[in-house]
């Protein structure tokens, strides 16, 4: 298989994960259980955690290494500009999370399926992004990524897009949406992933010296939305056991996932 046909099958892999998860509208008659969507947003939380560290971070400071760089020094700077972007992204996009009824970002008017739709599309940047930038690291040649690599990076994304397609359409249905118009919802929420994807993978093209840093910025940008919105869902109201569980499940998924197949 050509490199090619790889960063393509990587680009759309995740995006199908979020279509078919959106897609539950059309076989679900209510709700998705609160248990269970707790366990599959801690499951999304521990799969992002693991691909910022196997897939992003120690490829990082391999390169760097190999390049006659400090070891840690892309990753560190990287990492907390990836932080500080999401941070400035967090702060101006109007976008309301699941577990609250009080909007961040700046003051809108925009209704509340508009804004949870803008809370996960701010999240499916960093995602994109990484996908993104570990297929530069395969058409670049770098032989600290390797096609088996970025593809396990992509299964794990869409593993966890899944459930995000279903936590985004899901709840619209029983807020007046045709199940049409929530499933639409849930796949252009996703929409942002291959265009993140594509937009890292020409940036690094031009600029392939800052393949570390930005494979660290990814990193960076994905803890943020750990940290920030998918931790605090697990662990607010009953049950945050179960969002633990699906932590740790995740982590591990990933982990296998990236071993196994890089």
């Amino acid at each position: 298989m050509s490199n090619m046909n790889i960063v393509l099958i990587g680009i759309a892999i995740p995006f199908l994960g979020t279509t078919l998860g959106a897609a539950m509208v059309f076989l679900l008659k209510k709700e998705m259980n609160a248990v269970v969507q707790k366990a599959l947003v801690g499951f999304a939380a521990g799969v992002m955690i693991a691909a910022s560290i196997w897939s992003l971070l120690i490829p990082s400071m391999e390169m760097a290494e190999a390049s006659g760089l400090i070891a840690w020094l892309p990753a560190a700077v990287g990492f907390m500009i990836g932080i500080l972007f999401l941070l400035f992204l967090d702060s101006v996009i109007p976008h309301l999370h699941m577990d609250t009824d009080q909007p961040e970002g700046r003051k809108s008017t925009l209704g509340k399926s508009t804004m949870m739709f803008l809370a996960v599309t701010l999240h499916n940047i960093p995602e994109g992004m990484a996908v993104g930038v570990v297929l530069a690291g395969v058409l670049s040649g770098n032989t600290s990524i390797t096609a088996a690599s970025a593809l396990a990076l992509a299964i794990g994304i869409a593993i966890q897009n899944f459930p995000e397609g279903a936590i985004v359409s899901m709840p619209l249905l029983g807020n007046g949406f045709s199940k049409p118009k929530a499933f639409a919802y849930g796949f252009f929420s996703g929409a942002v992933e291959p265009i993140a994807a594509v937009i890292t993978i020409l940036l690094t093209s031009m600029i392939e010296p800052v393949l570390p840093y930005i494979l660290s910025f990814a990193a960076g940008a994905m803890i943020y939305v750990v940290v920030e919105e998918l931790i605090p869902e697990t662990q607010s109201g009953s049950h945050s056991n179960i969002g633990t569980i699906g932590v740790a499940l995740g982590m591990v998924v990933m982990m296998i996932l990236d071993v196994a197949l890089g």
